[in-house]
């Protein structure tokens, strides 16, 4: 990975893909925080804490200092609406690799910005983080995400059977990757 260690903003058509303000915390938890988000992944909670935005958004520049995670908002570039959230986490040196996540507030959903996100999020890590292979997770039971994936031209490789807790319940988790070789103009 390259010596990048300032939180990067990255345009797209529609997108702004920015750092998080600590003015985001309120719809970081309006939008996180309804059960239709927390369902789609095991790591969002429901009901979203009090709190717990602020302190997230808090730590996500020292965590990319450190190398070991880039977290960005995901906003509409003619509104400043904070629509969602896309990270590249688990970043390692020796690997040089990285795991896409991320998650769009359910009144963004079937517009593309998701797809249009992890395009340009996938695009800065091959191209100026230098990572080799980024992988993706999902619950199998949420194909939309599987769906975006495969639209950035992440493929299946696996799945992890009762692999993740959620709702009480084990669930089966999709693995997604795309090396760098694959990605267009870098192959």
């Amino acid at each position: 990975m390259g010596p990048v260690r300032t939180l990067p903003t990255i345009r797209t058509e529609r997108l702004l893909l920015r750092p998080f303000r600590p003015s985001d915390a309120a719809d970081v938890q309006r939008l996180a925080g309804d059960r239709a988000i927390a369902d789609t992944t095991a790591s969002i909670p429901h009901p979203y804490p009090d709190g717990a935005a602020h302190e997230w958004i808090a730590g996500h520049a020292r965590r990319f200092e450190e190398g070991n995670e880039l977290v960005l908002a995901v906003v509409l570039r003619e509104s400043d609406a904070l629509i969602g959230a896309i990270s590249l986490l688990d970043l390692t040196v020796l690997h040089e690799r990285g795991e896409i996540a991320y998650w769009i507030g359910k009144p963004y959903w079937n517009e593309g910005y998701c797809t249009e996100a992890a395009r340009a999020l996938i695009g800065y890590g091959f191209e100026v983080l230098g990572l080799r292979r980024i992988v993706g997770r999902f619950l199998k039971r949420n194909p939309a995400s599987g769906r975006v994936m495969t639209k950035v031209g992440m493929r299946e490789e696996g799945c992890l059977r009762a692999h993740e807790k959620k709702w009480e319940r084990f669930e089966d988790v999709m693995i997604y990757g795309i090396l760098r070789s694959e990605w267009p103009g870098l192959g």
